[in-house]
């Protein structure tokens, strides 16, 4: 197993790690109309907008997990909507009005890539997805392939690093606690717990 920088033929395998762990860690792809949306909103941007920050796990023929995310989410959501959002939102309309489905919801993230910047996450710029297929989680890869994207933070001088998980994902918690995540309290968290680390 090798943790290295993320490559263009590493596209398609981290596609398909995002909609096999979106639903709690759990396999997406049967919960939405295209569940490409999802890669399209929480990975391919980070890897084409920042590769320097795009890591993945290879287990020697494949890309199994990775890890990616933006130093300044501020700058990135620019980027996203600037850069990337024109290149999918074609595919992906925007929803008429309030999101109702699961589906519109997605659609809705898409579309409002503002909705990174939270107010009270200002001492924690970065924010990161980190996903590993099922057969290759509790085995020490997630903690290293951590160690990999916060060495990256520190080298680009990041003064720090948030994630925003959803509230029930209890594993996803214990694991962000294990690597000195706090809570960061924010106003209208709605679903999401906030948790940050100082580097």
């Amino acid at each position: 197993m090798e943790i290295r920088p993320y490559r263009p033929g590493d596209r398609d395998a981290v596609h398909d790690i995002c909609i096999r762990t979106a639903d709690l860690g759990q396999d997406a792809s049967g919960s939405y109309a295209d569940p490409g949306i999802l890669p399209n909103i929480f990975a391919l941007p980070y890897a084409e907008l920042e590769p320097e920050l795009a890591f993945v796990l290879d287990d020697g023929g494949r890309a199994v997990g990775y890890v990616l995310g933006t130093a300044d989410t501020g700058v990135f959501a620019r980027r996203f909507r600037a850069e990337w959002l024109p290149r999918v939102a074609e595919r992906y309309p925007a929803p008429a009005g309030e999101p109702v489905t699961r589906d519109e919801a997605m659609a809705y993230e898409l579309h409002t890539p503002e909705r990174m910047i939270v107010p009270g996450l200002e001492d924690y710029p970065a924010h990161l997805h980190i996903d590993l297929l099922p057969g290759y989680q509790r085995a020490g890869h997630g903690r290293a392939m951590m160690d990999t994207f916060v060495a990256a933070l520190r080298r680009a001088g990041v003064p720090g690093l948030h994630v925003g998980m959803i509230t029930a994902n209890r594993p996803a918690r214990t694991f962000y606690d294990r690597l000195g995540f706090h809570v960061v309290e924010v106003a209208d968290s709605g679903r999401l717990t906030y948790l940050g680390l100082r580097l």
